[in-house]
């Protein structure tokens, strides 16, 4: 009888984690970067970026793809802040805890609960099938309601209405001369010290410069080469992309990314240093990502049907008085400080 237990506790464990595995998605999506955190930021490479602030919407610009209306490409020869339960540790923690106290209780306490041939004398008899059964099934139920509702909440989170920058308008004093508004937020203030030494800047301008950046970043990432990137990535994250490349190659794998969409392109936070402006953005964008086999091209990783829904700090830098932006940093929303190279 205590084979038997041990053999249906077994059995449990396996129903339960592949229920684990079937509902809880991965987090490790391998777009450009991993899906983790690289680069440097400066001197603010051990603190977490700041998110962006709120600020009021003009309406959308019908010129600008991600502002206002979904802006989608299609990368050349290709194909939310994680959270809820599967991103939480507490949530995932508990569920095997209570996964193992389920087994434990079953394989070793249970008192007064008789098997068959027990006699009903309070001995143990070792659960049966069919709670086993009931218990999975309970579990799978709640799990997969749980994913849904994390579901919802990504998606109410990456379709709501995009957040741009209102252009500051001037007001008139009695003198008749404009004047304007103290600037709004932190941001707003960094925009400003900026323009001190680029007068033409504008955020707008800049914002489409970056998106386009994204785009051509992640085509970079997905035919596995600096060629046609090189420029665009500052020495920390050439390094690292360098590193990923050759990874991949050797391990005889392709990332496709396909169908990418960006939602909003939100400034977080904006600094000088050391002769350089830096600029975060936070991107919400959802796309296809998957691994492929460089040989057979069977799906060894991610989904080719269902887009994955993400958002990422980018920290772009330039030369004070220079126009060239180059990537330095990639942040997840749940891991802060990135590795450095």
């Amino acid at each position: 009888m205590k084979k038997k237990a041990l053999y249906l506790a077994v059995l449990f464990s396996i129903i339960v984690m592949f229920c684990v595995a079937t509902l809880l998605e991965s987090s490790a999506w391998a777009r450009a970067g991993g899906g983790s955190s690289s680069g440097s930021r400066g001197s603010r490479s051990f603190s977490a970026p700041s998110a962006p602030p709120s600020r009021p919407s003009p309406g959308p610009s019908p010129s600008s793809p991600g502002f206002g209306t979904p802006g989608s490409r299609q990368i050349p020869g290709s194909p939310p802040p994680s959270t809820g339960f599967s991103r939480s540790p507490f949530w995932q923690g508990m569920a095997g805890g209570l996964a193992g106290g389920l087994i434990g209780n079953m394989l070793f306490g249970g008192r007064g609960y008789a098997g068959p041939g027990g006699g009903g004398g309070g001995g143990y008899g070792g659960p049966g099938l069919l709670d086993l059964l009931i218990i999975g099934v309970g579990i799978y139920f709640l799990m997969k309601f749980l994913k849904r509702r994390r579901e919802q909440q990504a998606d109410t989170l990456l379709y709501s209405d995009s957040g741009m920058a209102r252009p500051q308008q001037p007001y008139y004093g009695g003198g008749g001369q404009p004047e304007y508004l103290p600037p709004a937020d932190d941001v707003e203030r960094g925009f400003q010290e900026l323009r001190r030494f680029d007068p033409g800047f504008n955020e707008e301008s800049f914002k489409e410069t970056v998106q386009d950046l994204f785009f051509r970043i992640q085509a970079g990432w997905m035919n596995r080469s600096l060629d046609g990137i090189e420029g665009l990535l500052a020495p920390e994250m050439k390094a690292f992309f360098a590193s990923e490349f050759d990874r991949l190659r050797r391990s005889g794998r392709i990332n496709k990314l396909e169908n990418i969409a960006v939602r909003k392109v939100e400034p977080s936070e904006v600094w000088q240093e050391e002769g350089k402006d830096y600029v975060t953005v936070l991107f919400t964008a959802n796309l296809l990502d998957y691994t492929v086999d460089d040989k057979t091209g069977q799906v060894v990783e991610g989904d080719k049907l269902n887009p994955v829904k993400f958002q990422e700090f980018w920290t772009f830098c330039r030369d004070i008085g220079t126009q060239r932006w180059q990537l330095t940093a990639i942040n997840q929303m749940n891991e802060p400080l990135p590795h450095l190279n």
